[in-house]
């Protein structure tokens, strides 16, 4: 997967992670890819769409690791801005993403196919008690969906992670690969 050097860049803090996860998922030949939270760029200048590699810019990634595969990202996002935003930096693999404007709660009841990789990154880490809470609920949406091969994927451990982790491990998910901001679990 040479393509993913492409994102190791010093300010993608969270590029050892996407590496493990992506390395992973090639062994395990999964491919229908679940996000919530669609990466949003960031605006330069008031009208220059570029990377925000702070974020980690994990539908980029998610996006050129689904054409390497020929697999299918679903990203989901309830603010429009920043699905438009994410369709324009993944223009590329355009025919390997699905984006859906939608709270990720319902998008994730309404997703009727099992998950081989899932992304949590809904809401921002900034109300640790909303986030957690959160992902929490996605989790618990999303539990019936995955496989024993299935991978998870948490986004901003210490602020999200705060009840979804424990969740997963009671339903016998195991750290497979943690680092300061992510926390990757498998069965």
């Amino acid at each position: 997967m040479k393509f993913l050097e492409r994102y190791n860049k010093k300010k993608n803090i969270r590029f050892s992670s996407f590496q493990e996860t992506l390395k992973i998922s090639v062994k395990r030949n999964l491919k229908t890819i679940v996000e919530t939270g669609t990466a949003r760029g960031k605006t330069k200048f008031f009208i220059f769409k570029g990377y925000n590699w702070k974020d980690g810019m994990s539908t980029l990634m998610l996006a050129e690791y689904a054409k390497y595969i020929n697999g299918k990202l679903h990203t989901c996002d309830i603010s429009a801005q920043n699905i438009f935003n994410a369709k324009k930096f993944t223009s590329n693999f355009s025919n390997y993403i699905k984006f859906y404007i939608q709270d990720s709660l319902i998008f994730l009841k309404e997703f009727n196919s099992k998950i081989d990789l899932l992304y949590l990154d809904s809401l921002d880490g900034h109300d640790p008690v909303a986030a957690s809470n959160h992902q929490l609920a996605e989790a618990k949406i999303s539990i019936s969906k995955l496989h024993k091969n299935s991978l998870i994927l948490l986004d901003d451990k210490g602020s999200k992670t705060n009840l979804s982790l424990k969740f997963l491990l009671e339903k016998e998910f195991k750290i497979i690969y943690e680092t300061d901001y992510q926390i990757l679990l498998s069965k």
